[in-house]
């Protein structure tokens, strides 16, 4: 979720040449959950072909930023790492009810879009 809205954000400010985004998870599931899919699809996202990926610490080593959704990023971001580690602590939205989703879902949104703003202010 916060990928797709981080691309969303940063082609509506037209930042996508400027600012990069990787994703990935530190355990990715095999597939969206179709809460999320429906939850996203509710804000005209589509996630219905998508595939949750691995993230490794060298797909991430020249990043500024690391977000972790409520687990560590120790797994990829060692010691020695520059970066900055962001952890939101949000709830898995997995086997959640929709309306729980959709909160997980917006308070993502709202998160991303801050700090858009604060790198876009920087």
């Amino acid at each position: 979720m916060a990928y797709a809205f981080a691309q969303r954000e940063l082609a509506k400010r037209g930042l996508s040449d400027e600012i990069d985004v990787v994703t990935g998870g530190t355990r990715p599931a095999d597939h969206v959950h179709e809460e999320v899919v429906e939850a996203m699809a509710a804000v005209d996202v589509d996630l219905s072909g998508q595939i949750p990926r691995q993230i490794t610490f060298e797909g991430i080593q020249e990043s500024d930023y690391v977000l972790t959704m409520g687990c560590s990023a120790d797994d990829v971001c060692p010691a020695g790492w520059a970066g900055e580690n962001r952890d939101w602590n949000l709830e898995d939205p997995d086997g959640k009810s929709a309306a729980d989703v959709g909160r997980i879902r917006d308070e993502i949104q709202r998160r991303v879009i801050d700090l858009v703003d604060e790198i876009e202010s920087a």
